[in-house]
């Protein structure tokens, strides 16, 4: 019966886009430390964000998702559109990779490919989150065999079902014969599924089965290119202007390469196929590369106009006036796709955070000292993103938790103790600002020497700083003993200048008035000193704080 191969054809369809996110997922994690550093390489070099296009797309077999990533990384504003555009041309040659693996399947090593799926499997029950990942690799690849075997029974010879099955595609391709209807095909297809590696797969599946015949099944390849640019088009809906204009891009190239193909490939479709024969004999073969030769020849041909290209989307994309609203400067929802990724801008995000509760900081030593409400509109704009950058990486990391190995979910739990704690300093700063205002306002102004031991315990915070970003930020671990001694300073400082300040009450030299404010500014500088110490242990310690004051 011919619903039995439909149900067959559709099951192995779902099979085989398990497995391809399941050996995705896999890589991605195995490989994350390599991704970062690819990414890290990415400068205005043309060739290299090719390059690392190419190898982050082979990594998690979705060129789909590296452009939805690029997008995040763009409108977090961490990328360049020349960046993006070459990394996304690198995106569309490492996607192709999935379709050579597909036209693999009739070789000896088909059979025992499935085998690697129960391999895998065995290998999800060990301990180690290496070996782990290893396995859902190995399963991965294993699955997507399995589902091409279930789509290509659903065209077998020895069912009633097959024939009938691969009678009506073949009847309904010889209807729809027409180049640019075939290419809407597969763009709608594709769109309809989300991933041009899989259009592909199946695409390629049916002609070997003779479903469907070579030179159409080139048509509907283009067309599954213009279709895998919906993912990023969905993706961009709602972001910066540049993140919109690198969706732009993605699918110009895209469109241009598909156009340029078809002029060629429409009056010379049987010299073309003659031209893939010659190369290799496998049907399968020969839609696969000829979807390698596509990108890669697209690539070539535009690569020397990624300018242009980028001028383009800047004129049809125009740029809108700044708006004032909160955002991330290094985060974006869409990184959630890429755990390892997105754990990487995390850091950036929560080091920006410290360097703005640092810069507070310095703001609320002068408030303190000549209580000049000059810097209070920065002071009070700044501590609204750090309020916010609080709040929303919180959330995402809540978001992000399940996404990551047992590693990688103790770096999350330090990230909200820091996040904690700088939060903390940032409210502390912004009370020594007031403390200024509000004596200034009362016509109150502590005595030189009261604003000198200030001073001196500024600074000795300022050095904590230093210390306490650089173990966060660098993991400079060598430094925290440093850290701890800092600390120590700041209590016996604390012990210090408040007894300084009773004897000048003792000796009239100072007033009451002036004590809730002395001793205010005193206990807040100690308490984040407190924190800091804990920022700075954080990455040795990433289950708690160092300090439980406060």
């Amino acid at each position: 019966m011919i619903w039995q191969s439909v149900i067959a054809l559709l099951a192995g369809v779902g099979v085989f886009i398990v497995g391809m996110n399941m050996m995705g997922d896999g890589l991605e994690r195995s490989a994350g430390k390599g991704m970062k550093k690819l990414l890290g390489t990415i400068s205005g070099n043309r060739f290299s964000g090719v390059a690392v296009g190419t190898a982050v797309t082979g990594i998690i077999q979705s060129s789909s998702a590296t452009s939805v990533m690029v997008i995040g990384f763009v409108n977090a504003g961490v990328m360049t559109l020349f960046q993006a555009t070459s990394i996304i041309m690198g995106a569309n040659i490492g996607t192709t990779v999935t379709g050579i693996l597909v036209s693999l399947k009739d070789l000896e090593i088909s059979l025992y490919a499935t085998l690697l799926a129960f391999v895998g499997v065995m290998m999800t029950f060990f301990k180690s989150d290496k070996i782990k990942n290893i396995g859902n690799i190995l399963c991965g690849l294993g699955v997507i065999f399995i589902g091409l075997d279930l789509m290509s029974g659903a065209f077998s010879d020895k069912t009633a079902g097959g024939i009938a099955l691969r009678d009506f595609f073949t009847g309904v391709f010889q209807v729809v014969n027409f180049p640019l209807l075939l290419i809407l095909i597969g763009a709608l297809f594709t769109g309809l599924i989300q991933s041009s590696s899989a259009a592909t797969g199946i695409v390629i599946i049916m002609a070997s089965q003779q479903a469907i015949s070579v030179e159409n099944a080139l048509f509907i390849v283009l067309g599954s290119n213009i279709g895998t640019c919906v993912t990023a088009i969905l993706a961009s809906m709602g972001t910066s202007v540049n993140a919109r204009r690198t969706a732009l891009i993605h699918l110009t190239f895209n469109v241009i390469g598909t156009v340029v193909f078809t002029a060629f490939l429409w009056p010379f479709a049987d010299v073309f196929v003659c031209f893939l024969e010659s190369i290799v004999s496998s049907t399968q073969m020969q839609v696969a590369w000829f979807h390698v030769i596509f990108n890669v020849t697209t690539t070539a041909l535009l690569l020397p106009f990624v300018k242009q290209l980028v001028k383009f989307a800047e004129l049809v994309i125009k740029d809108k006036p700044a708006n004032d609203g909160l955002k991330f400067k290094y985060v974006d929802e869409r990184l959630l796709k890429t755990p390892s990724i997105a754990l990487m801008q995390v850091k950036k995000e929560i080091a920006y955070m410290a360097e703005l509760a640092k810069r507070n900081l310095e703001l609320s030593l002068s408030g303190i000292k000549t209580g000049d409400e000059k810097f209070s509109k920065e002071v009070y704009a700044t501590e609204k993103i750090i309020d916010f950058t609080n709040q929303g990486l919180t959330k995402f990391l809540i978001k992000l938790s399940p996404h990551v190995d047992e590693t990688d979910e103790r770096i999350i739990g330090s990230y909200f103790h820091v996040l904690n704690d700088l939060e903390r300093i940032g409210d502390h700063a912004e009370n020594f600002y007031e403390i200024g205002v509000q004596m200034k306002n009362s016509d109150i102004a502590f005595s030189k020497n009261a604003q000198d031991e200030l001073t001196e315990m500024y600074q000795k915070v300022f050095e904590m700083f230093e210390i306490a970003l650089g173990a966060f930020d660098n993991l400079q671990t060598d430094r925290l003993k440093d850290l701890t001694e800092k600390e120590n300073e700041v209590d016996a400082l604390k012990k210090k200048v408040n007894q300084s300040h009773v004897s000048r009450l003792a000796s009239g030299d100072c007033s009451m008035d002036h004590s809730p404010y002395f001793f205010s500014a005193v206990a807040g500088l100690e308490r984040v000193a407190d924190h800091l110490v804990n920022v700075g242990y954080s990455v040795v310690n990433p289950t708690g704080s160092q300090t439980t004051k406060e």
